[in-house]
This record gives structure tokens, sequence and C-alpha cells, in this order.
């Protein structure tokens, strides 16, 4: 069985347009749809019961990795598809989602993902990186292979009992950003494959989504620095990694002072203000660990 998690904060608007879609798209599929809102003011509970799907509802807002954790543990699939009020799938784009997992050792899939930017169609879904001056820099990889660093949580599936093993989203990213990147790093190095299939589609319309709906520009920043910290902090275990996360500091802080990009700084101490957290939750996520961050990486210089 399939289980389709959906998160969702004042998405009223995306639910009606995109959940019909849905459900269309899962005819002949033993699955399940379950919706998470994450205490929407909106009118978005009301459409849901309209809609008589499954929904769950959170008491406070929460983020997207509590949000969805939530929707996980709820679910009675073997096989998680997580996708995202602004995202809507081709009819039919889970007819082979079985045979990508066959092979036990694979924990997640990314798709192809057709992002509407601008007008213009931008096709997206595989995810390169490399480690530099102590952080990973993450890029839109070509969609011609089958290995990507991490399957975007906006439109991914996962098998649950890994994602159970792993511990799920690490709800340390709340409200957004680099919770999924984080997930499927953590699984690589726990000896777990993480691959990307062209075949399976969904379209994307990232600027109607709830983070640029709801939050400014500067939080937006503020937020993205603040994780990209963390995840350099939890996950680049190398000594080398931890050597230049140091030593690269004053480049940085120098070059957003010259920037006068304030949100670097609000970002740094945000994360610092956590650090005993961090270190906790990297220490828990090492217990799986099993390979090194150079292992990793060098299959993603492109």
């Amino acid at each position: 069985m399939i289980s389709i998690i959906i998160p969702n904060f004042n998405g009223k608007e995306l639910l009606k347009k995109n959940l019909p879609k849905v459900f269309r798209s899962l005819d002949g599929i033993k699955s399940e749809v379950i919706v998470v809102d994450d205490c929407s003011t909106d009118d978005s509970i009301n459409i849901l019961r309209n809609m008589r799907v499954r929904f769950l509802r959170n008491n406070k807002n929460l983020g997207f990795s509590s949000t969805v954790n939530k929707g996980v543990l709820a679910s009675r699939g073997d096989i998680i598809v997580l996708l995202n009020t602004d995202a809507w799938p081709e009819k039919n784009f889970l007819d082979n989602l079985s045979s990508s997992f066959r092979d036990k050792k694979v924990f997640a899939v990314g798709f192809l993902d057709k992002s509407i930017e601008n007008g213009k169609t931008i096709l997206r879904g595989r995810g390169v990186g490399k480690w530099q001056k102590g952080f990973l820099v993450h890029a839109r990889g070509d969609i011609d292979k089958t290995n990507t660093l991490w399957a975007s949580g906006g439109s991914s599936a996962y098998r649950k009992n890994t994602w159970i093993k792993l511990g799920g989203l690490d709800e340390i990213y709340n409200p957004f950003y680099w919770e999924d990147i984080d997930l499927s790093y953590r699984a690589l190095k726990s000896g777990y494959e993480v691959k990307f299939d062209s075949k399976i589609v969904v379209y994307h319309e990232h600027a109607k989504g709830a983070i640029k709906s709801n939050y400014s520009e500067f939080d937006i920043r503020a937020i993205a620095y603040r994780n990209q910290f963390i995840f350099a902090w939890k996950n680049g275990t190398d000594l080398i990694l931890q050597l230049n996360q140091f030593l690269f500091l004053p480049y940085h802080f120098t070059k957003a002072l010259l920037n006068k990009d304030w949100t670097f700084f609000v970002g740094f101490l945000r994360a610092l203000s956590i650090f005993p957290k961090i270190v906790k939750s990297s220490l828990k996520a090492q217990e799986l660990f099993i390979k090194g961050d150079a292992e990793i990486i060098k299959d993603f210089k492109e």
C-alpha cells in the first residue's frame, strides 16, 4: 500500500485545485491520502471536510518536519509519498514506483519536478552538491542520471520502515528548509541508496506554496542560513570538514558584512543558540553512519 502525505498550511486554494488531481492519478493503485494541516488560519479545514479526505490537524503551527512526521506515523502504507500542496502529479505517476523499491537498500526515490517558474518550466528533482568552505553547497543536477544527493520533500517516495529507523525528518529544522537534504544525507551515510526516477513526474508551482505566501523574504533567508549551519555542524563529521567549518567562519562573516547580508548573522546566531541540541542530534545520527562525507560526496561532483 502507498500512503500519500500532504502537509498543508493556509493552502485552501491549492487544496481545491490540486487534491482532485492527486485522486485522479491514483486510479487502480492501492493507496490512501492523508492531509496534515499545520494549524491553518484560513478555511483549509472546511475545504478538507467537504472533500471527505482523511486529515489530521496540529494544535499549533509546528513546521514542515513535524507535520510530515505526524502524517507518516499515522499512515498505513509500506511506501510513503510526500507531495506539497502546490504540486500535482501526472496521471498514473506511481505505476512504476514499486519497481524502484525492489532493492532493499533503496530508501528514497526522487521524482522529476516540472517546476513552473516565471512562466517557464524548469526540470528539477535530482540534486548534487559539494562541501566548500565549511558548507554543503547544493545544486540542481542533470536529470539523465539515477543517483541523487537528496529526494525533495515536496515530491518523492520513501520506504517507511527505513524512515522510522532513521528517525524521520529532524524537527530541529522547523519551520522549513534543509530537512529533506538532511534525511537523505543521513540515509546515504548509513548505507542506504537514494534514487532519482525521471519517469515519475509532478508539476510544481513553488511561488504559490506556503513559504513564500506566509513568510517575508528576510525571514526566509535567515531560516535558510540557520539551517545551513545546522546541517553542516550536524552532518559534516569528517575531520577536515569540522576544521573548515571553524577556519572559514571569518571569511563568511567578512563576505556577509561587505554585502550587508544581515540575514546571515541572524541565521548564525539562531543556530548557535541551539548548538547543544545540534550536537545531541548529530551524535544520535552518527550511531547509524557507516560512511564518511568524502565517500558520499564523490559521486555528486558535476
